[in-house]
């Protein structure tokens, strides 16, 4: 059979998003950045982003299968978060699938399966029989290595960035006290495959002790400095972890005083920013400079600011400042 003419194939599906044009200036600071540093949003399915990211109108289904492509092709997003791992499990070739559409370069930061981390599954009717029952996941190195981990190892390859393991807001008295929890969290991550980058995400202030940060360390393990409502400051988190970590992982989550749902209703569709941040934007800048040469992943959410991407350009801005 004669094969058809290879112009033809450019009619057959007609290219559902490109990248938006970005201004010369972008580019050239994105270049004054070091390699090492690298900034994502978390997730990319927006369709608000158009003219920042995609360069037409496209739904959010659209965007979650096709628009990783064209996402990484903006010259300051060299990351993303990949946030519905959190919620359930994805299989190695559905990442496998995510990176066959980003460069070499370009590195995911990938949630762990909440079950891995909730001592209690919380009331919330998503739970269905499970809601308020002792969940026996938690911290247990045999199904996170084997639901999240190998997945995500197999599937990015070189391109797999952090593994992180978020913990929500849970009594430190209801996991036997911040000491217990330092002990079984060392536990757990020393039982994990040897390799991956993991970090660790606290919502859960009284858990940040001494022996914490210690475990994390001996194992090579991170603390993810997050900015939200629940956690001390970006700076003060900072100066808990080991300056010779083997990384830096920084997210912006969500406002000060701001709940989850109401910041989702103010700021939707996330295209410009609404409640401009500049004291957290300023603590993150000094994160990003302190890391030298380690790497370091800055991960944004709309709900930090009100648009991750243009968070993320402010941010940048201040970097190479000068």
């Amino acid at each position: 059979m004669p094969r058809r003419p290879a112009q033809l194939d450019l009619f057959a599906r007609p290219r559902a998003v490109g990248p938006a044009p970005v201004a010369s200036e972008i580019a050239a600071r994105a270049h004054r950045l070091p390699a090492t540093l690298r900034f994502g949003t978390s997730s990319w399915s927006f369709p608000g982003w158009q003219g920042l990211v995609w360069d037409r109108p496209a739904t959010a289904t659209v965007l979650a299968r096709e628009g990783l492509e064209a996402y990484a092709k903006h010259p300051l997003l060299r990351a993303v978060g990949v946030d519905r791992t959190f919620y359930g499990p994805i299989d190695a070739d559905a990442f496998a699938a995510m990176a066959a559409q980003v460069p070499d370069d370009f590195r995911f930061l990938v949630k762990a399966h909440e079950v891995c981390t909730l001592q209690r599954f919380p009331l919330h009717e998503r739970y269905g029989e499970q809601r308020g029952k002792l969940n026996p996941h938690f911290l247990q190195s045999g199904y996170a290595t084997n639901e999240v981990v190998r997945p995500i190892v197999q599937g990015l390859a070189t391109k797999a960035g952090p593994i992180l393991f978020q913990l929500p807001p849970q009594a430190a008295a209801a996991m036997g006290g911040a000491a217990k929890f330092a002990e079984r969290l060392h536990a757990f991550l020393e039982a994990l495959p040897k390799g991956p980058l993991y970090a660790v995400e606290l919502r859960t202030p009284q858990l940040m002790t001494r022996d914490y940060t210690a475990a994390l360390h001996d194992v090579g393990a991170v603390h993810c400095i997050n900015a939200h409502p629940t956690m001390p400051s970006v700076t003060h988190q900072a100066e808990r972890i080991a300056p010779d970590a083997r990384a830096v992982v920084v997210r912006w989550m969500l406002g000060h005083g701001q709940a989850y749902e109401a910041a989702v209703e103010r700021y939707r569709p996330f295209d410009h920013l609404v409640d401009v941040d500049d004291t957290t934007r300023d603590e993150i800048a000094a994160v990003c400079r302190s890391a030298g040469t380690r790497p370091a992943y800055v991960i944004v959410n709309n709900k930090a600011e009100g648009s991750a991407p243009e968070s993320i350009r402010r941010l940048v801005e201040e970097l190479t400042a000068g």
